[in-house]
C-alpha cells in the first residue's frame, strides 16, 4: 500500500479551563492522497477549521492537541507543523486581507514568498511571480499595484497565487469564498481546484455550503461538534447520506431548479452544543429525529464511512435477512 499524503489519526484538541478540560475534537481520523480534493463540511462549531489550524500548527493557546498524530507523507508533523507551514502546506484564508501587507505591492509579495520558499534570485523569482498572476487571471502588469487596488474576487486569486508560490503538496482552504458573491464564488473554486489538479495538490476545502461541496470536491468528511459523523466520496455521500445529521445538511440546501419564492426549506432543528454542554453518548442525538435508545447514552463506533447507531442496526438487520 502506497503511504498517503495526509493521515490524521485519533486527533483530539482541547482548551484547558480553570474547572474543566473543553474537548473540541474528539478522535478525528482521515487521509488525503495527493491531487485529491477534501471538503470539511459542517454548522460553526463543528470543528472543520479546528482541524485545520490544528495540522498547520496553529492552534491558539491554551488549545493542545491531546492524543493521536499528524503525518505528511508518513512523517510526523503534529509536533513541528512550522518546518512545513508555507513551503509544504498552505493556507488561504476567508479573508484575503488577512494574508495581504496592505502597504506592500502583491508582486513584492509573492516575490519574498518565493525566494524564502524556493531560494530563487530576484529575476527569477520576478518571472516567476508574474507567471502565477496570469496563471490565477490576472494581467501581469499590475504587478505593482497594492491589495486595496483589487476586487474582492482578484484578492482571494492573488491569494491562491501566494499559497501555491511555495509549490505546496497540500492546501487547507478555509472558507476562501464566504466574502465574495455567488457568480465569483465559482470562479475562484473553479480556479482553486485546476490549478491544485494540475499540479497534484492535495486540497482541503472548509465549507458549510453543501452546494460547494457538490461542485468542488472528490471526497466529503461532515463533523458534528467536534466528531466525525460521516466521509465517503462526494457524489454516493450526496445520493444517499447515511447519518441524520448529513440529511439534514443536504436538505437544508436550497435546489434552485426546484425552490419556488413559497418554498419553506426544512431546518435542522435545535443548535450546535456548546463545548461546556456536550451531550453524552452520540452528540446528534437531542436534534435527531430517529434517535435509539443507545443514542442518548453510548457513543456510537465510526465504521464502514458513518459513526450512528441507527445506521448500524439497519446494517445488522440486513444481514440478518441476507442470512
Amino acid at each position: 500500500m502506497t503511504t498517503p499524503l495526509l493521515h490524521v489519526d485519533g486527533l483530539s484538541v482541547e482548551f484547558p479551563q480553570r474547572r474543566q478540560r473543553l474537548q473540541a475534537l474528539d478522535g478525528i481520523s482521515f487521509t488525503l492522497e495527493a491531487g485529491e480534493v477534501l471538503g470539511f463540511v459542517g454548522e460553526s462549531g463543528a470543528g472543520k477549521s479546528l482541524t485545520g489550524a490544528a495540522i498547520m500548527g496553529l492552534l491558539e493557546p491554551p488549545g493542545r492537541i491531546t492524543a493521536g498524530s499528524i503525518t505528511l507523507e508518513g512523517r510526523r508533523i503534529d509536533g513541528n507543523a512550522a518546518g512545513v507551514r508555507g513551503r509544504e502546506i498552505g493556507m488561504i484564508f476567508q479573508d484575503p486581507l488577512t494574508s495581504l501587507n496592505p502597504l506592500r505591492t502583491v508582486g513584492d509579495q509573492l516575490v519574498e514568498t518565493i525566494q524564502l520558499h524556493l531560494n530563487l534570485p530576484a529575476e527569477a523569482a520576478g518571472a516567476r511571480a508574474a507567471q502565477l498572476l496570469e496563471e490565477v487571471g490576472i494581467d501581469p502588469a499590475r504587478r505593482g499595484a497594492f491589495p486595496h487596488e483589487f476586487s474582492g474576487g482578484m484578492r482571494q486569486r492573488i491569494v491562491i497565487a501566494l499559497a501555491l508560490a511555495p509549490e505546496p503538496k497540500l492546501i487547507i482552504a478555509d472558507e476562501p469564498t464566504t466574502a465574495l458573491d455567488v457568480s465569483i464564488q465559482a470562479q475562484v473554486l473553479a480556479l482553486l481546484r485546476r490549478l491544485c489538479k494540475e499540479r497534484g495538490a492535495a486540497v482541503i476545502l472548509i465549507t458549510h455550503d453543501m452546494g460547494v461541496i457538490a461542485e468542488t470536491t472528490d471526497r466529503v468528511a461532515v463533523l458534528y461538534a467536534g466528531r466525525l459523523v460521516e466521509d465517503g466520496l462526494t457524489a454516493a455521500v450526496i445520493a444517499a447520506p447515511r447519518h441524520p445529521y448529513t440529511r439534514g445538511l443536504m436538505a437544508s440546501t436550497p435546489n434552485l431548479d426546484a425552490v419556488s419564492v413559497d418554498t419553506v426549506l426544512p431546518q435542522i432543528p435545535g443548535s450546535m452544543p456548546g463545548l461546556s454542554a456536550l451531550p453524552d453518548g452520540c452528540r446528534f442525538h437531542p436534534r435527531c429525529d430517529v434517535a435509539l435508545p443507545d443514542c442518548s447514552r453510548v457513543a456510537p463506533v465510526f465504521a464502514h464511512g458513518v459513526a450512528c447507531h441507527k445506521f448500524a442496526a439497519e446494517q445488522k438487520g440486513e444481514a440478518a435477512d441476507a442470512g
